[in-house]
């Protein structure tokens, strides 16, 4: 008797964290950044090109900024352990390759991205998408939308490479240096 109550116990517990856990994820996930809408219809490359994301400090930017050079575009949050595993290596990729641009879209409040700054430098850019980012994923080829997520673009902002979850440096790597010369 007192095995069963212990096993109902232990499974309310079980369910009452889960619950808890997405509760959280939640409601940090409503009141980060207002959401940016995904990409119009028809081509979602050049529409999260020209679209303006707010940098740390509140500055919009668009990626087109950053046209007519290859570039990296990592989408990643605080809360994924695998893009938080994988920053300080794309942080040595874009000290080695400078002749490629990176930037980071955090689906992420801007408050967390700073937080995360102080434990893990990254020099190049970090732009904010919050939740709506999910949605842009999913329209750029990533239809679970999951994180992370990182997009190679050669100097014609044509995607070369699609990476769905945490990069494999050296591979990366071997891809930017084919972009380099």
């Amino acid at each position: 008797m007192n095995r069963r109550l212990f096993l109902y116990a232990g499974a309310a517990v079980a369910v009452a964290a889960a619950a808890g856990g997405y509760a959280y994820r939640e409601r940090n996930r409503a009141s980060a950044v207002p959401d940016v809408a995904p990409p119009a219809a028809g081509d979602p490359v050049a529409a999260l090109r020209t679209l303006p994301l707010p940098d740390l400090d509140g500055n919009s930017h668009t990626l087109a900024e950053w046209q007519g050079r290859p570039m990296v575009v990592n989408f990643w949050a605080t809360w994924c352990a695998p893009c938080v595993k994988e920053m300080p290596e794309l942080q040595a990729l874009h000290e080695k390759h400078a002749g490629i641009q990176f930037v980071g879209i955090g689906v992420d409040k801007a408050e967390n991205m700073r937080e995360f700054l102080q434990k893990v430098p990254v020099s190049y850019p970090l732009l904010v998408m919050g939740g709506g980012a999910i949605d842009t994923l999913r329209t750029l080829g990533n239809p679970a939308g999951g994180l992370p997520f990182t997009l190679v673009f050669d100097a014609n902002g044509r995607i070369s490479r699609k990476i769905l979850g945490q990069i494999q440096m050296d591979d990366l790597d071997r891809t930017l240096a084919g972009l380099s010369t």
